[in-house]
């Protein structure tokens, strides 16, 4: 009996055109009324646009209006300082690291 390998869904950064797992890219969505919004989830209905979360990618993705161009649409600015804040905190609050009696 042969096991089964799950498969990992890849997606393209628009920005530089790198093939990545979805789960490390960040998402963003265009819903049918038009909203951009940054999607935590990665689930949310609506045209998505996917960037990588290197302080390269997102910058060049906010100079001048490449995100606009690629979104179809004007993106607020509250969406590009929530995508600056994903790439200058990508993790979040990170756990200390464990003591090295801990490890043992």
């Amino acid at each position: 009996m042969a096991l089964s390998v799950k498969k990992v869904p890849m997606r393209m950064c628009a920005i530089c055109r790198a093939l990545r797992p979805k789960k490390e890219l960040i998402r963003l969505v265009r819903t049918a009324d038009g909203q951009v919004f940054m999607d935590e989830t990665g689930k949310k209905p609506g045209r998505g646009l996917y960037v990588c979360p290197d302080k390269k990618c997102v910058d060049a993705a906010l100079k001048g209006s490449r995100l606009e161009k690629t979104m179809g649409r004007a993106v607020d600015q509250d969406v590009r300082e929530q995508l600056k804040k994903a790439v200058a905190d990508p993790g979040g609050d990170p756990s200390p690291p464990a003591a090295e009696s801990e490890m043992r």
